[in-house]
């Protein structure tokens, strides 16, 4: 499982979706990063792969970033998903 993670401007929490295949998971990531460079269009909606009639739209101009990063990295109690400086 692959989780896209976006962040947005002036909210202490992202907003996640995940998708089951890395090809699919790289295909929005890459949808929101043509957004990031404003090549995208005004709003974004995104989908739940298990229930198709969830859905969330946002603003793009709202978005300030995107992380893709394989979901069974955060149970591990490994390092968390994301760059930082700690080892």
């Amino acid at each position: 499982m692959y989780v896209v993670e976006l962040s947005l401007k002036l909210s202490p929490m992202p907003v996640a979706v995940q998708r089951k295949e890395l090809n699919d998971a790289q295909a929005l990531y890459n949808q929101v990063r043509q957004v990031l460079e404003g090549d995208g269009p005004r709003l974004l909606e995104l989908t739940c792969e298990k229930e198709e009639e969830k859905r969330i739209t946002l603003l793009c101009s709202e978005v300030v970033a995107v992380q893709l990063y394989e979901k069974s990295a955060m149970g591990s109690g490994g390092k968390r998903p994301g760059f930082s400086f700690d080892s």
